[in-house]
């Protein structure tokens, strides 16, 4: 029943990333998000009151419409205000921080289990009604206080204004364009290159997913129990947040997301390749191999956002390419996540679930060389055409 429940949640984000996004734009982002948020959080709330499965299965299908366009809006909201070298680091932030905050769910669930029966209501009830407060708070703040872009921030002086819009002329997206046409459509579910970037995010969102669900599971098949293995869930995301934001960084400042998410997932892959033949025993082992598939693994994801936006040179386009890459990637790629940690392999160390992740990212790694290749092939084109003394915009690298 867990993993149906969980299959349909992912499939409504696949459904709904798209509306999600265009009506971003038409609403403007500091509404659009502020009504994601106060949804999800109200949602939640509702789900501390369900009674029986139909209940949760409906409540859940609709906190998954809901929550499918926070992370894809976010990311195009970025670039009204980012450079494409800024990007990536960008989203690094945003995901870091929200898988850190992750960690801590278990332990913050564990702390919550003491208050079964008080007010004669489950713990597991309290723990989503806890969980939905603090996003309706936030939400208020979101509408009141998020500027929606550049050139319309009050807070910036018009030769302030003026100054934004010159610095993002040619690499942000634009308040003021027009929005999403059915030509914008075809020509980018035509744009062949783009499933490349889909192919690749799909790749990386198995071991995305699975971590994310299996990480308590995991730790407990190491010898931990309880409180204590749910805290040492907190090291692998930890050290994930330093590398993802260390290596975000230094893919755009030298123009090498390529390479960077290729290194990155070999590195990933490493851990899990090891911690898949690693004896069962060797829990120490096993745990710092998880550490390092886990940073490797992450780490991957925010330069391949920012280099996919980077390579979109219109705004209706980024915000399409960003919700399709996330749905199509993210939304499909998490429902085999879901089952490759079987509960049959703890006592051998889920060998399958080390196994498919490590090849996972293999593939990651290869799709991210190919598109380097791919994108530099390009760029010497473009030079070789462009007539003299006239420099091309070229692809991000």
């Amino acid at each position: 029943m867990k993993y149906g429940i969980t299959n349909r949640h992912v499939l409504t984000h696949t459904v709904f990333e798209v509306p999600s996004n265009i009506l971003l734009k038409k609403l403007r982002p500091s509404r659009w998000l502020a009504f994601l948020m106060f949804s999800w959080g109200a949602i939640t709330i509702g789900l501390g009151g369900v009674k029986n499965y139909p209940q949760m299965t409906g409540v859940r299908f609709v906190l998954g419409a809901v929550e499918a366009g926070l992370f894809p809006g976010l990311v195009y909201y970025l670039t009204f205000w980012y450079k494409t070298d800024e990007r990536s680091v960008r989203v690094a932030f945003i995901l870091a921080s929200a898988t850190l905050a992750g960690a801590f769910g278990g332990a913050i669930a564990y702390g919550v289990g003491h208050m079964n029966r008080t007010r004669d209501m489950s713990a597991w009830r309290w723990l989503f009604i806890l969980e939905g407060i603090p996003s309706c708070l936030s939400a208020i703040l979101v509408w009141f206080f998020l500027p929606d872009w550049p050139e319309r921030a009050s807070w910036l002086s018009e030769a302030e204004k003026d100054l934004a819009a010159q610095r993002l002329y040619l690499e942000g997206a634009k308040g003021s364009a027009a929005s999403l046409t059915w030509d914008d459509v075809k020509d980018t579910l035509t744009d062949w290159r783009l499933y490349g970037h889909y192919a690749i995010y799909f790749a990386v969102s198995l071991p995305f997913s699975s971590l994310s669900l299996f990480s308590p599971s995991i730790v407990a098949g190491l010898g931990f129990h309880d409180l204590e293995a749910q805290l040492l869930t907190v090291p692998p995301w930890a050290a994930a947040y330093i590398v993802q934001i260390l290596v975000s960084w230094s893919a755009d400042h030298f123009n090498a997301r390529g390479y960077h998410c290729a290194g990155a997932a070999v590195v990933g892959a490493a851990g899990f390749l090891a911690s898949a033949v690693l004896p069962p025993d060797d829990y120490n082992g096993r745990y710092g191999c998880l550490v390092v598939g886990t940073a490797g693994a992450f780490a991957c994801i925010p330069p391949m956002l920012g280099w996919l936006t980077s390579n979109m040179w219109s705004t209706a386009s980024i915000g399409l390419a960003v919700a399709l890459n996330v749905s199509i990637g993210a939304g499909l790629g998490q429902i085999p996540g879901v089952w490759i940690y079987k509960a049959e392999e703890a006592s051998r160390g889920y060998p399958t679930g080390h196994g498919v992740n490590c090849a996972m990212l293999f593939v990651v790694a290869f799709g991210a060389l190919a598109l380097r290749w791919f994108y530099g092939r390009k760029n010497r084109a473009l030079i070789d055409a462009a007539a003299d003394g006239v420099t091309p915009r070229l692809y991000k690298l």
